[in-house]
């Protein structure tokens, strides 16, 4: 089959590739054509997936799939914006059938359950990798950035941290445990959820946030130095998840909470006065420190006192810092 076909059969076919709420032209031109409305912009991402590098490569494509979308469109989520298609590159060493159903299989899971509609691309022979771009819209002046927050906001995240962490030994094959225990922590790592709708929830109250890649320390990193303050971390007011708690001790749970990684939950600064409303409509929200004068993020324990961790995340090039 070649290149065409192959799109043809996996990909223009796919459910999520069809006909959408703000696509004009998808899969079949020299460029797809998206609808805005008036008063809303265009936000855009790119993630770029390797293997060897971001996943093993022998694992499952189906959850390869799932994964390589949901990664992508936790940006969209980071700005507040409504998802609204995506392109993918994919480089693959030979084009095998039952590899490539399965992975179509599961970037339409995720597509679906996200919103967004498979709107072109490309395919290439090489080693294996994917590069996927998300688009989504957001109204002028309601996009949350990283530059916004002000001193005396309280610093939150949208839920449990470290679970993907946690997961990676399992992942790579370095630690076996009982299936029961794997399960939560695996789904977590090859099915991030996109806080999508928190992120349009907070629109008008977040005043900085961004999703959690490469560790809570260095993430929250790049919001400090956007918004030109510190930001200060309680230890003991991590989220941390019943099943990461059963694979791992505390501060070894915490230790993936802060430096891990791949948790794809938001962090955001937010005003005090907005907490109580957003917590009573049920968003998971959990305060873990504040915003203040200064620079770069703190890490205190229960008695305030400053610590200092080994590692602070994850960089393809040099070392994490604030």
């Amino acid at each position: 089959m070649d290149e065409f076909g192959l799109i043809r059969h996996y990909f223009a076919a796919a459910p999520c590739a069809q006909a959408a709420t703000g696509v004009a032209l998808g899969i079949g031109d020299d460029c797809a054509l998206l609808d805005l409305a008036l008063g809303e912009q265009l936000a855009i991402s790119t993630d770029t997936l390797v293997a060897g590098v971001h996943f093993p490569a022998a694992c499952d494509p189906y959850l390869l799939g799932q994964r390589g979308l949901a990664v992508a469109a936790s940006d969209l989520a980071a700005m507040g914006a409504t998802p609204l298609a995506f392109t993918l590159a994919l480089t693959l060493p030979a084009a095998t059938p039952e590899w490539l159903q399965g992975f179509a299989g599961g970037l339409n899971h995720m597509a679906q359950g996200c919103g967004l509609a498979l709107i072109g691309g490309d395919t290439t022979r090489g080693p294996l990798s994917l590069t996927v771009t998300v688009f989504g819209r957001v109204p002028v002046g309601q996009a949350l950035r990283r530059s916004g927050a002000q001193v005396g906001d309280l610093l939150c995240v949208g839920g449990a941290l470290g679970d993907g962490a946690g997961a990676l030994p399992l992942v790579l094959g370095q630690r076996r445990v009982a299936a029961e225990l794997a399960a939560p922590l695996l789904a977590c790592y090859w099915s991030p959820q996109p806080q999508l709708a928190l992120g349009q929830a907070l629109r008008g109250k977040a005043t900085a946030a961004l999703d959690i890649s490469d560790g809570l320390l260095a993430d929250c990193g790049h919001i400090a130095t956007a918004s030109k303050l510190a930001l200060r971390i309680e230890l003991e007011r991590l989220p941390l998840s019943p099943a990461l708690l059963a694979l791992l001790d505390k501060p070894a749970a915490q230790h993936c909470a802060l430096s891990g990684g791949d948790d794809y939950v938001l962090a955001f600064t937010l005003p005090a006065a907005h907490l109580p409303a957003l917590q009573a409509a049920g968003w998971p929200i959990v305060v873990i420190g504040q915003a203040l004068a200064g620079s770069g993020v703190q890490l205190v324990d229960g008695q305030g006192i400053t610590i200092n961790p080994p590692a602070r995340g994850y960089q393809h090039f040099g070392s994490t810092g604030d």
